[in-house]
This record gives C-alpha cells, sequence and structure tokens, in this order.
C-alpha cells in the first residue's frame, strides 16, 4: 500500500495553524477584536502556504484550498460582526453576512469537483485522506 508521508516541518505547521485557527475564532466568540483580526494574518497566510506545499497530491490542494475558502469566509463574517455591517441589506433580503457563502461556496466547489471530476478519472492517485 502507498503512504503519503507529511514532512514534520510541515505538520508543525500545521499543528501551529490550529492554533492560530483557535485564538481568531476565540478572538470572535468573546469580541476581542484585536485578537480575533490579528489572528486572521498567520492562520490565512498558514492556510495558503499549507495549500502551495501540498499542490503536487490533487486531494491535499483540494481540501487545503477549501479550507483557505473556509478560513476566508469565516474571518468575513467575523470581521462583519465586528463592524456592525453583517446585519445591513446588500440587496434585498440578503445581508452583508451572507456574501460569506461566496468563499465557502468556493470551498464546496473545489471539494465538489475533486470527488465528482477529478477522483473519479484519475483512480490511480493516491488519495490522502
Amino acid at each position: 500500500m502507498s503512504q503519503y508521508i507529511i514532512p514534520l516541518k510541515y505538520r508543525k505547521m500545521e499543528n501551529l495553524h490550529i492554533v492560530f485557527w483557535l485564538f481568531k475564532d476565540i478572538g470572535w466568540c468573546l469580541v476581542w477584536k484585536p485578537l480575533g483580526l490579528v489572528m486572521i494574518v498567520p492562520t490565512l497566510v498558514i492556510s495558503i502556504v499549507i495549500a502551495y506545499r501540498t499542490r503536487e497530491h490533487m486531494s491535499e490542494l483540494c481540501h487545503n484550498l477549501a479550507i483557505t475558502f473556509w478560513i476566508s469566509a469565516n474571518s468575513y463574517w467575523m470581521i462583519s460582526e465586528f463592524m456592525k455591517f453583517d446585519a445591513l441589506s446588500f440587496y434585498g433580503e440578503i445581508t452583508y453576512k451572507h456574501l460569506a457563502l461566496i468563499p465557502f461556496f468556493l470551498g464546496v466547489f473545489c471539494l465538489a469537483f475533486y470527488y465528482a471530476i477529478w477522483h473519479p478519472r484519475h483512480p490511480e492517485e493516491i488519495e490522502t485522506l
């Protein structure tokens, strides 16, 4: 059986990424705006770096891009609440908070592409999940 091995330096970065992500969401939950806002940068940057480093494995790339879009959506939603424009109307019943659906759906599309299109056409590819 083939194995996908994550280099230790990458794994340490992934673990640190989780710490930043948790602090971002703690800042959001407790309405500690400086903490929540500052933690967006390392959380998002590390998710982009992780996606870039896994670009040779489509399974990893698609899932890591979905995570990056999720963090983007989550961060935008947090900002919209902090800045109090989340409930304002963007268009009719659609509020500015609803715009977070754009990156959420981009993440879903990444995974749909992988599972519905790419993976069935490349069964020989090592699936890392």
